[in-house]
């Protein structure tokens, strides 16, 4: 059940640590790789994007909705935070429009 070996009674009399997995073992976690976009991921790189093109951030809300933040729940709050700023976007041009026209 255990890797590594199993401390008998005089180890944990004396407070010797055991060691419980191989160090040898040195598989990389999915989610401790870089993630993409200059290790900022695909959500926050859309955000900060967004400020010179708008369109970004809808690109990004459309990956939103479409859950890729499955693939790594990394993206999640890069992807939720271009969703708001492309609504926020999206009521700003309204108002500017109705101010226009009326």
């Amino acid at each position: 059940m255990l890797k590594g070996k199993m401390a008998d009674a005089a180890d944990k009399v004396k407070g010797k640590y055991t060691l419980i997995r191989d160090e040898d073992d040195s598989q990389l976690g999915i989610y401790e790789k870089p993630l993409p976009c200059f290790g900022c991921g695909v959500g926050w790189f859309s955000f900060l994007v967004g400020f010179l093109c708008p369109l970004m951030w809808y690109y990004a809300t459309i990956l939103y909705f479409r859950n890729y933040y499955r693939r790594d729940p990394r993206e999640r709050a890069g992807l939720a935070a271009s969703a708001i700023a492309a609504m926020a976007c999206t009521i700003v041009l309204i108002i500017i429009i109705l101010v226009l026209l009326l």
